[in-house]
């Protein structure tokens, strides 16, 4: 494994025999950050890789009023942040039915593990109270999105969407 702090300079050393792809990179108000740099060099990349993934949220359901979703539901983002990610699955998604890219998205619920948690948000100043009753939240530990990754890395189905949180 080779990873690529983004953004870097030009493109990125190794890509060009690359044989997986994994993008978290939050879109902004011009797009996908990662599309808009190296588009045409994914693309080109695109027929040698066994796998490509992109981490996004379940945000991108938007809210309903508690009722369960899962990946045939459709999006309907109701936050900006959730519109991004939605618009930029959607980027990834024709770039990969253009260029026959093996793509697979993963919907993340809240993560949570080492760093993550409440206290550490306390820590950092940047713990919020949320005040819903009946309030239900998906939450997903760091080590659990790893095993999924890995997982899918060793059997790919190209196409699929994933939500991932877990029983709690």
């Amino acid at each position: 494994v080779h990873p690529v702090i983004f953004p870097g300079e030009g493109t990125p050393e190794g890509l060009e025999s690359a044989t997986h792809l994994l993008t978290s990179a939050a879109p902004n108000e011009d797009g996908d950050p990662v599309l808009n740099a190296l588009h045409h060099e994914i693309a080109t990349l695109a027929p040698r890789l066994e796998w490509a993934g992109y981490l996004s949220t379940t945000g991108v359901y938007g809210d309903h009023d508690g009722a369960w979703v899962d990946e045939e539901t459709p999006v309907a983002p109701t936050t900006r942040r959730g519109e991004l990610r939605a618009q930029a699955e959607a980027s990834w998604q024709r770039l990969a039915a253009t260029h026959d890219l093996p793509l697979h998205i993963f919907r993340l619920a809240g993560i949570y593990g080492p760093g993550r948690g409440p206290f550490a948000k306390v820590k950092a100043g940047k713990a919020r109270r949320i005040v819903k009753p009946g309030q239900v939240f998906s939450r997903i530990h760091v080590e659990d999105i790893a095993q999924v990754l890995e997982a899918s890395m060793q059997a790919p189905d190209a196409g699929a969407i994933y939500n991932l949180c877990d029983d709690d």
